[in-house]
């Protein structure tokens, strides 16, 4: 009995002790956990400050920018134009007859009365010669009638003779002389028929082929087409302007096809080659048409040019640059540096702190890859020409280095 007291005795102490034990080691498993989490909040906050990203102000961009300058600027049109000869001359016959010479080689040039054709002549020298003898004949009877007329009239102041004779006389001697007259003029057109049977060129220029074989019986009064005679060391440009470049043109006090001593230009052309070249001589305008084509709504201008070594053939066609305008002192920007938008035209003007602003434009006539502004900026100003898209008024910006020392 008393060893069984005794062993519950002392397992009743080793059960108090590991109640004692379990505690304490939970306390100490817990005090082990808050430590654990703690230092890893600790070690995740060093890594998130040692990780961090620094915060640093933004670069100012990079830009290029050019100086605004003012030069003189002409101001062209392209247009579509025609060459035609100065002169283009049609040889008709005006006498009717059989052709009989040809005096010339075909497609070659010609002087001013020489001879090109011979029509014949035959029956054309016949009526000359018989209107000559009939000139003769009235001329003796103007003889006749002038002595009669000296004869009688001692014999009327003599009353030998009536005045009904003395009259007569008169008549028959005015009548002689009127007949004269009237052949006179029948012989001198005789005589032009016959000088038409030789056809002349009326001016110095190219002739063309014959239009009719030798032989052929040609007409009179201009039916018959011999050939063509073109003059062509000289040409003229046609093309048309419109309405609206007339208008400009008067805005500025040009008026096109008119010279003006004041100007310090006058209107000239430029015209291209069929290989894309450009002619190297230029033309004058000297003529404007008045009023519009309706049809086109264009009226025609026209300029003289040069053509002495013939490399320009009437009939073609050409593209024509035509100098409508110099605008001196002009103030001239890139296109490249235009912003369009609805509002207007505006572009980016570097200040002197290197900071931007935005500055509206009203803009003038493009040529080549430059604009004229008219109003809105300055000769000396910097304008921003590259990197605009990243700009807003009033930001700091670095300018290219070599790009500076350009617009320096």
């Amino acid at each position: 009995m008393a060893r069984h007291l005794q062993k519950e005795q002392t397992a009743s102490i080793k059960s108090g002790d590991m109640k004692y034990f379990s505690r304490k080691e939970l306390k100490v498993k817990k005090r082990q956990t808050i430590y654990g989490v703690v230092g890893i909040i600790v070690i995740v906050c060093i890594y998130l400050f040692l990780t961090r990203e620094k915060k640093t102000e933004p670069e100012a961009p990079v830009v290029t920018i050019s100086t605004i300058q003012q030069e003189n600027v002409n101001i062209y049109g392209e247009y579509v134009g025609r060459i035609r000869a100065q002169q283009f001359v049609e040889i008709r016959a005006r006498v009717e007859g059989f052709l009989e010479q040809m005096l010339f080689d075909e497609g070659t040039q010609v002087k001013r009365n020489q001879v090109l054709f011979v029509i014949n002549q035959d029956q054309y020298r016949a009526k000359v010669d018989k209107v000559s003898a009939q000139l003769k004949k009235d001329e003796a009877q103007v003889r006749k009638a002038q002595r009669d007329l000296e004869r009688i009239r001692p014999l009327v102041e003599q009353r030998a003779a009536s005045e009904v004779e003395l009259d007569n006389a008169v008549a028959a001697y005015e009548t002689a002389v009127a007949s004269v007259g009237m052949t006179q003029a029948d012989l001198d057109q005789a005589e032009q028929e016959l000088g038409y049977t030789i056809v002349r060129s009326p001016i110095s220029g190219q002739i063309s082929e014959r239009h009719v074989d030798l032989g052929t019986l040609v007409g009179g009064n201009g039916k018959s087409l011999l050939a063509t005679i073109v003059k062509s060391d000289t040409v003229l440009i046609d093309f048309g302007m419109t309405a609206l470049d007339y208008l400009k043109s008067k805005e500025r006090n040009i008026i096109i096809g008119q010279e003006d001593s004041t100007r310090s230009w006058q209107p000239t052309v430029d015209i291209t080659l069929p290989d894309n070249s450009v002619y190297p001589y230029k033309g004058v305008v000297d003529f404007a048409d008045p009023q519009v084509n309706p049809k086109t709504g264009t009226f025609s201008v026209r300029a003289e040019m040069p053509n002495p070594d013939r490399m320009l053939l009437p009939g073609q066609f050409t593209k024509v640059r035509a100098l409508l305008d110099v605008r001196e002192n002009a103030t001239v920007v890139p296109q490249k540096a235009l912003i369009i938008e609805k509002g207007g035209a505006y572009v980016f003007i570097m200040r002197r702190d290197s900071t931007v602003e935005r500055r509206f434009i009203e803009l003038g006539p493009e040529f080549g890859n430059n604009v004229v502004v008219e109003r809105g900026v300055s000769k000396g100003e910097y304008i921003v020409t590259e990197g605009y898209h990243k700009l807003t008024p009033g930001m700091k910006v670095r300018v290219s280095t070599s790009k500076q020392e350009k617009a320096e």
